[in-house]
């Protein structure tokens, strides 16, 4: 059986470690079955990917920026929330902010990005509602940044 630890490989990733908050904030919430993921930054192991869309970065260079964003919140779920990805039931909602111009207007083809990793590690447990907007700049310089509502199984 191919777990969805095998579909992330599949995408080029191993699950990284979780990122610790970087100001007065838990990465992780809890209530009954949901978990609240604090917003994730783009960043990999080798730093922040930064930048603004309709400036510095295009399409591709965001939606592979959203792509790390969202395998940090996936990171989160299993580091901080405690559970494995196996465990969830269904991502609910994701809430996707891109630094970008004010004449940029594609940010949800750059959360394409975040959306297709996440439904091609969980499948139709990863199918989830979506708000995508821009921003005129995020920590650390980051390019996205994503917050998640994920539901667990009982």
């Amino acid at each position: 059986m191919t777990t969805a630890l095998d579909r992330l490989r599949e995408y080029g990733y191993e699950l990284p470690l979780a990122k610790a908050p970087v100001a007065s904030y838990v990465p992780v919430t809890r209530s009954g079955n949901i978990l609240y993921v604090s917003g994730q930054i783009s960043a990999s192991a080798e730093g922040v990917v930064g930048g603004r869309l309709g400036d510095t970065m295009n399409v591709v260079q965001g939606g592979n920026a959203a792509e790390l964003a969202a395998l940090n919140v996936l990171a989160q779920i299993v580091h901080s929330g405690g559970v494995s990805l196996e465990q969830v039931a269904r991502v609910l909602k994701l809430t996707v902010l891109v630094a970008s111009t004010a004449e940029f207007t594609e940010q949800h083809l750059v959360a394409n990005g975040a959306s297709n990793l996440i439904i091609g590690v969980l499948g139709d447990k990863g199918k989830h509602a979506r708000a995508a907007f821009g921003v005129a700049a995020l920590p650390l310089g980051a390019a996205v940044e994503i917050d998640a509502v994920v539901e667990l199984a009982d």
